[in-house]
């Protein structure tokens, strides 16, 4: 049975895309531009918000991609996460433009699957969004990190459940439709309803 272990590389990979998720959502919620960023970051409370972000957006994002890997081990595949250095730089670049598109990479395996077996694996991310949105919805009241942990964690999920080209939801449809709407219808409603709350 394969065991879950981290390389070096990997674990750089990690370190990178949360911090650099972490400064793209601050940058994006603090609505830091170009010309406001000498300031913002000189700022006491950008530490703050940058902290904010790493505990929320980060953490959502770290243990989405981490909860792949550890079903994909589960399933005898070596698997590691790999950061999309091209696309942490494009979402620190949206936040300060004021949009997001955080894509910071993914967990690569190799070896035979079944598509019950893929599908699992695409599943656990979204899963353990939802897990954490509940998490963090408990810390919610009277919080600004517990509801900002809950709206980005479905967020998250709801995006990920779309069942189009590369995003687990796709994974997970192509595997079983039941499964998918289970999982995905309330993960979008959830996702939309976190928008306009």
């Amino acid at each position: 049975m394969t065991r879950l272990s981290f390389d070096a590389r990997e674990l750089r990979d990690l370190a990178l895309a949360w911090l650099a998720l972490g400064v793209a959502f601050t940058f994006f919620h603090e609505r830091v531009t170009i010309t406001t960023i000498g300031a913002v970051v000189a700022s006491r409370g950008f530490l703050l918000a940058l902290a904010v972000s790493l505990l929320t957006a980060g953490v959502g994002f770290l243990l989405h991609e981490l909860a792949h890997k550890v079903v994909a081990v589960h399933y005898d595949q070596v698997a590691a996460f790999r950061a999309d250095y091209g696309l942490l730089a494009l979402a620190v670049l949206g936040g300060l433009a004021g949009f997001l598109f955080a894509a910071p990479g993914a967990v690569v395996h190799r070896g035979r699957l079944t598509p019950r077996q893929s599908g699992l694996i695409a599943l656990a991310g979204p899963v353990t969004n939802l897990a954490l949105a509940a998490v963090f919805a408990l810390a919610a009241f009277g919080s600004g990190l517990g509801w900002r942990g809950v709206t980005i964690n479905l967020l998250l999920a709801g995006f990920n459940m779309l069942p189009v080209g590369p995003l687990d939801g796709n994974t997970v449809r192509e595997w079983n439709t039941y499964v998918y709407l289970a999982v995905a219808v309330p993960s979008v409603l959830l996702a939309a309803a976190a928008l306009y709350v």
